[in-house]
């Protein structure tokens, strides 16, 4: 499975990693870096992290499973990220909080988790355990099917964030 990241979105989300951007742009993006690669060390997952911008000249890539993308102008890390979108489809979990991104995901096939969910996986083994019934949208109209089952997208959030457990 392919985690795709919006990495400044992701930052902008957690106080901790908003503190380390307001050091650096740099401090940030390292510490985002840090949280995931600890996850992908002990993961089977590829994680890609797209920021804006361009990398610092001379900074060593991070090892393993986690790749950093860098987008160029003219192209923003939302472009990047949805086309990486379309290219992996149901084999990859989107994390943003950016509606036409989640939007684009899904309709690529990928799995959507925004990035409070994603930091909230990552801080906690029982993340699963938590519910993500905040993810579906007010309905207009009642919901039709088993009433104790969740939504298709509360489902492969779910399962996306199982995926964050330590094995």
């Amino acid at each position: 499975m392919r985690w795709l990241i919006d990495g400044y979105n992701v930052i902008r989300r957690d106080p901790d990693l908003r503190a380390a951007e307001a050091r650096s742009l740099q401090a940030g993006r390292a510490a985002l870096l840090h949280l995931v690669a600890e996850v992908a060390g002990r993961s089977t997952d590829v994680f890609t992290v797209v920021f804006d911008g361009a990398p610092i000249p001379g900074a060593a890539g991070p090892p393993g499973r986690l790749q950093v993308i860098f987008s160029r102008p003219p192209q923003r890390a939302d472009d990047v990220l949805v086309r990486l979108a379309r290219q992996h489809g149901n084999g990859a979990i989107m994390v943003t909080s950016d509606r036409a991104v989640q939007d684009a995901a899904r309709r690529a096939g990928c799995a959507v988790l925004g990035a409070d969910e994603f930091l909230t996986g990552l801080a906690s083994d029982d993340a699963a355990e938590q519910g993500s019934e905040d993810t579906e949208p007010d309905r207009v109209a009642p919901k039709r099917g088993n009433p104790r089952r969740s939504s298709k997208r509360a489902r492969a959030a779910g399962r996306a964030l199982k995926r964050l457990r330590p094995r």
